[in-house]
């Protein structure tokens, strides 16, 4: 064993130190695996001297990340620091134009800078992985990178985001609503104080414009995404979604055809029976249909130190082991241009909840509004009477083009006996 790798990490948290003890932890297996020795050679974080119950002193310490990455001593370096520009771009820049390998679990960088990154990388002979920025433990760059190559991929749907898929399956296994879920799941470390870049769906689209870029071979286009979060969900929407036989889940789905790509993140009423409506709590769980395998189904752990670092640590071995493949599966020089398609040409069922005042005449009003905009109704609930009061009225409609869909949700609102704005969901049958 002659061949040697100098590994540099950046960025000394749970997932920084997670890498660490893994290394440490599995070296005889790592080495035998890679065949050739890894050796942590340094490391660098904001605070020097914060005690993370290891000892880093046999370890180089860099004060400046920069110069870790320009550093002659490492030929892989670990990017952990976090963020889609300063220090962390400048660092992933930085290593490449130095000729060092890159790792990263940083998926707001690779969604906004993946494209050039990835062109730096290969016009220097150098590679990028990212399997830990999407899904954590589940290997889904590797499957549609390596494992569906000989596939043509039309669509890939998923949760990717386990703080949302958390709240949603407390909500509908505890009947409470969202403010209350959400606090819990903070007390319990599933979200961040400033929940806002998870349960606003701003996650789960960075995750979804990676996945699209490598299953169609396009550049990464995040601003091209139309994004919902789940802040809107009731326990009345998750209850009634019950009813009709449908659980409620935040997806990321981009599917082609011949006019474009639509890509899309907001909450979706999933058949019961649907294997992605059981995947639950913190997990993630991706689709994605190749015109040769079918449709196939990834399931797991999506955050969290051990799944993450796991992740980080498989990019180090294919790359001691000298699998360089092109970082989106093609060559960066070579991604297709985006053809983004909006929300608005979807096509699909559709969930509709009113809030009108019970009295003569609101049925035939509603049904006139639809007719107008020719939209068919599949069902439609009410559950009790109060005359003169609020109820709740629930339809699903048939498929229907979404624009044609806002147009009527225009039509509802403005109608005299509906109180609160039209709550609208998705339904996604694919899934």
């Amino acid at each position: 064993m002659t061949r040697h790798l100098r590994i540099g990490i950046a960025g000394l948290g749970t997932v920084g130190l997670g890498v660490l003890n893994i290394l440490t932890m599995h070296k005889e297996i790592l080495e035998a695996r890679a065949g050739c020795r890894l050796t942590l050679k340094a490391v660098t974080a904001r605070d020097r001297h914060r005690d993370r119950g290891v000892d880093l002193n046999k370890y180089t310490w860099f004060d400046n990340a920069l110069d870790m990455a320009a550093s002659e001593d490492i030929d892989i370096v670990v990017e952990l620091i976090g963020g889609a520009d300063g220090v962390a771009k400048s660092f992933a820049e930085t290593a490449i134009a130095n000729g060092k390998h890159l790792i990263t679990a940083n998926k707001a960088l690779i969604a906004m800078h993946g494209s050039s990154l990835a062109c730096a990388a290969e016009d220097v002979g150098v590679t990028i992985g990212y399997e830990a920025a999407v899904a954590g433990g589940v290997p889904i760059v590797k499957v549609l990178r390596e494992g569906l190559a000989a596939n043509r991929v039309d669509s890939i749907y998923g949760i990717l985001n386990g703080t949302c898929n958390y709240i949603l399956t407390a909500m509908a296994q505890s009947g409470r609503d969202f403010h209350d879920v959400l606090k819990e799941a903070q007390n319990l470390g599933y979200a961040e104080e400033d929940p806002s870049f998870d349960v606003d769906g701003i996650d789960t689209a960075h995750k979804l414009s990676i996945l699209a870029c490598l299953a169609f071979g396009v550049e990464i286009d995040f601003e091209g995404i139309h994004i919902e979060g789940i802040r809107h969900i009731s326990s009345i929407d998750i209850n009634f979604a019950r009813e009709l036989g449908y659980g409620i889940k935040l997806l990321g789905v981009a599917t082609r055809s011949e006019r474009g790509i639509i890509m899309r993140v907001h909450p979706c009423m999933v058949p019961d029976d649907a294997p992605i409506n059981h995947v639950n709590g913190v997990l993630n769980g991706i689709g994605v249909a190749g015109d040769c395998v079918g449709a196939t189904m990834y399931e797991g752990p999506g955050a969290g130190a051990g799944p993450t670092a796991s992740a980080v640590v498989a990019d180090i071995l294919d790359i001691a082991r000298g699998n360089n493949a092109s970082v989106f599966g093609v060559s960066a020089h070579k991604l297709g241009p985006v053809q983004t398609l909006d929300v608005s040409n979807c096509r699909g069922p559709y969930y509709i909840r009113l809030t009108v005042v019970d009295k003569p005449g609101v049925f035939a009003d509603i049904a006139a509004i639809l007719r107008e905009n020719q939209i068919s109704m599949e069902t439609v609930v009410q559950r009790g009477r109060a005359p003169g009061e609020a109820v709740s009225v629930v339809m699903t409609l048939h498929d229907s083009l979404e624009a044609d869909v806002a147009l009527t949700l225009e039509d509802l609102a403005a109608l005299e006996a509906v109180v609160e704005p039209p709550r609208m969901i998705r339904i996604e049958v694919s899934s």
